[in-house]
């Protein structure tokens, strides 16, 4: 009686995350999972791509989105876009940033300053974009992630994976749609389908060919743009990522070492104890 209680309550069970499983495919759209240079255990940002990926956010993203936790002078960090103290300087020179003990409470941009907000306030902001202010996108790809029904996300714990806030940010910026027919959205939203409810207040922000690359090589498109821009914001979220993993894999070599040393002298203390 009691092996015929637990096997029904495991089969309940079975069902029940069966069930959640199904419901949970259909609820969330299939992720396109991209191959990223940053990706696993030893992966490191691609500092070109991060250059690009500056470039869409500084021509597109910028005009309504603000980067509030990234200076002019983090550009130049080692693992990220890595510009010149010089490229930093005029970039931020070309800017004017609000200082009220500067003369008529404005001056020129230093590689100190934060980057500066579009607008002056957040109720500007909102006022702007019809009564919602755009997010900051510094830590976005930190706030943002994909679903993976179980068990493909116990793998994760094995492969490293820290990329699902690029993979939800790029997988957004490409899904950009017209509204199947019979469907009608309210005015001011836009139909993407990889957004949850499909309706997303942010037009589609990229189109091929608005952004020029000095690489003639790299593709001019949406789908490059949007892998760009992704990375570039994981770099925001992340900027340490490169040393933090140096780090990690450095502090593993030494406890292995140091596992190997103490068993050595475990056998040492212990081999005339028999």
């Amino acid at each position: 009686m009691f092996k015929k209680t637990i096997l029904g309550v495991l089969a309940l069970a079975a069902f029940a995350l069966g069930g959640a499983t199904v419901q949970a495919a259909d609820e969330y759209p299939h992720t396109d999972q991209q191959d990223w240079s940053f990706a696993g255990v030893f992966g490191t940002y691609d500092q070109n791509q991060l250059r690009r990926g500056f470039q869409v956010y500084r021509e597109v993203c910028s005009s309504c989105h603000a980067l509030e936790y990234i200076s002019f002078r983090n550009l130049a960090e080692e693992g990220g876009p890595h510009y010149s103290e010089d490229q930093v300087r005029a970039l931020a020179a070309e800017y004017t940033v609000v200082d009220e003990m500067a003369d008529g409470g404005e001056r020129e941009g230093v590689p100190a300053d934060r980057w500066p907000h579009p607008f002056p306030s957040e109720q500007i902001a909102a006022e702007a974009n019809g009564g919602k202010a755009p997010p900051d996108l510094s830590l976005m790809a930190k706030a943002r992630g994909i679903h993976m029904d179980f068990p493909w996300w116990v793998f994760n714990y094995f492969t490293a994976y820290q990329e699902a806030g690029a993979d939800y940010i790029y997988n957004l910026l490409v899904s950009y749609e017209e509204p199947p027919a019979g469907e009608e959205l309210d005015a001011g939203l836009h139909y993407n389908s990889y957004y949850s409810g499909h309706a997303i207040a942010m037009a589609a922000p990229l189109a091929d060919g608005i952004v020029s690359y000095a690489d003639e090589a790299t593709p001019e498109t949406v789908e490059q743009y949007s892998r760009d821009v992704a990375a570039f914001l994981q770099w925001t979220a992340d900027p340490h990522m490169v040393s933090r993993k140096s780090t990690g894999f450095m502090v593993i070599l030494f406890l292995i070492g140091l596992s190997i040393l103490m068993y050595l002298v475990k056998r040492r203390i212990w081999r005339d104890a028999h």
